[in-house]
């Protein structure tokens, strides 16, 4: 058999050569294997004689049921990826955080508060820092947060000592189109479902399961642990966890209620970011930090980098950053996390997606005074918006980013907020969602050099 921790002179084949495939690379190389680089973009028969190796460390871009790998390993091939053998080698406790939408923000938000509690932690998976990156900078007394997908998850046969469950609704379904064959998908909501909670699946009873009861699929997930569960919720009171009441976060965690903080000295904006708040206290007091830095973190996290973050204000209008909204689910969050009178951006390029709710939320919003439509999707989207209740402004034609920003900052008043969600992907006008974000943050870092 071959070990996970003896890698000297074994011929092992990286498949998928993203960001995660490098790192293994490099990392494997180093402990002396033969390492091969298998990928589509090399060669298109990157999938014959698997067979040949001994191991076969998979992307989380390839799917663990190709007929290739199933083959490969009924001749005994070993089928891992850099999660699973980063579980293996890891000599620290692991927080594990997974859901539909959300987990990115929560794992940084895990991190930044342990970190301001002194821990000597380290944040990676699929928030884009591969483990094996820092793999060797781990102690017995370090700790890691690791945001995982369902598609890193799909084979976990160990979850971590804390695992968190957010939202699960349906996403990376098998589509009936032909418009993102890049994608990875699931064949099925309930495959889906089943892999996101192997993070829970494999814990013992000395471990902790954090899940959010807002959800059915998530609720009901708490039946595959034998973890201490906990639940957090922005709907209804829980007996061990944290929860919204009254625009309040509180704490029920040994036999104690506590107050962390009032919804309105979170920075983060939107409901939905209640419900990660709520995760965030339940896992960070679990790892022992304390409310004073919960709370500390909690008034001053902007949130991640292009995901409803808040970039300033300028001229009394407050500015943010939503790029990597490329979906109308992302860009309703958006819409409705704030109160204020709101401009916002939106469109892009083609997706195939089905823009009706973001119509009707649109069409009901009382405080959308503009929309600044951009990109081939805008006539779609603005087809579907019908019964506006307020005197809603459309602003088409703009060229590019500058233009976008100018208009924007020209039709807001002190007290608006101006919205980037543009529930589109963004390569008609843009490279991707990053160069539509750093764009943006770049024209309004100008406006105060500006004069209409």
């Amino acid at each position: 058999m071959l070990y996970m921790y003896d890698f000297k002179d074994k011929k092992i084949a990286v498949l998928g050569m993203g960001i995660e495939g490098e790192s293994s690379a490099e990392f494997l190389r180093k402990r002396g294997a033969n390492v091969a680089e298998l990928d589509q973009k090399i060669d298109k028969d990157y999938l014959e004689y698997l067979e040949k190796f001994d191991m076969i460390v998979r992307s989380p871009g390839i799917k663990r049921n190709l007929p290739q790998l199933i083959e490969a390993e009924k001749k005994g091939v070993i089928i891992t990826s850099q999660t699973k053998l980063f579980f293996d080698m890891c000599p620290c406790p692991i927080i594990g955080v997974t859901g539909t939408k959300g987990k990115g923000t929560t794992s940084a938000l895990i991190y930044e508060m342990l970190k301001e509690s002194g821990k000597d932690v380290y944040l990676g998976g699929n928030i884009g820092n591969p483990p094996f990156t820092f793999l060797d900078k781990l102690t017995i007394q370090s700790k890691v947060v690791l945001e995982m997908s369902s598609f890193q998850l799909q084979d976990m046969t160990v979850s971590p000592h804390i695992g968190v469950v957010l939202m699960i609704t349906q996403e990376h379904l098998a589509p009936d189109k032909k418009d993102s064959p890049d994608q990875n998908f699931h064949t099925d909501i309930y495959e889906y479902i089943d892999a996101k909670r192997n993070i829970i699946r494999f814990q013992s009873n000395k471990d902790f399961a954090v899940i959010n009861r807002d959800y059915i699929a998530s609720n009901e997930s708490d039946i595959t642990t034998a973890g201490k569960v906990f639940h957090v919720s922005r709907e209804q009171g829980v007996s061990q966890g944290a929860y919204v009441k009254n625009n309040v976060v509180f704490l029920r965690f040994n036999d104690k209620e506590q107050k962390i903080i009032d919804a309105k000295d979170v920075l983060l904006r939107g409901g939905h970011n209640l419900e990660n708040v709520c995760a965030v206290v339940m896992a960070a007091t679990l790892s022992g930090v304390t409310a004073k830095n919960i709370v500390s973190v909690l008034t001053s996290f902007r949130g991640l980098e292009h995901r409803l973050q808040f970039i300033g204000q300028v001229s009394g209008v407050e500015y943010y950053d939503d790029s990597f909204s490329t979906t109308p689910e992302t860009a309703i969050a958006a819409i409705q996390a704030f109160t204020e009178p709101e401009v916002l951006i939106l469109g892009g390029a083609h997706k195939g997606s089905d823009f009706t709710e973001l119509g009707r939320v649109i069409s009901e919003a009382k405080n959308i005074k503009a929309i600044i439509g951009i990109g081939i999707e805008w006539s779609r989207i603005k087809s579907t918006i019908r019964y506006t209740l307020n005197a809603m402004r459309y602003i088409e034609g703009c060229g590019d980013m500058q233009e976008i920003v100018r208009k924007a900052a020209e039709v807001a008043k002190p007290g608006d907020v101006v919205v980037l969600s543009p529930a589109c992907s963004s390569f008609d006008m843009f490279k991707n969602y990053k160069d539509r974000g750093e764009q943006f943050k770049r024209e309004v870092g100008k406006l105060e050099l500006y004069t209409p």
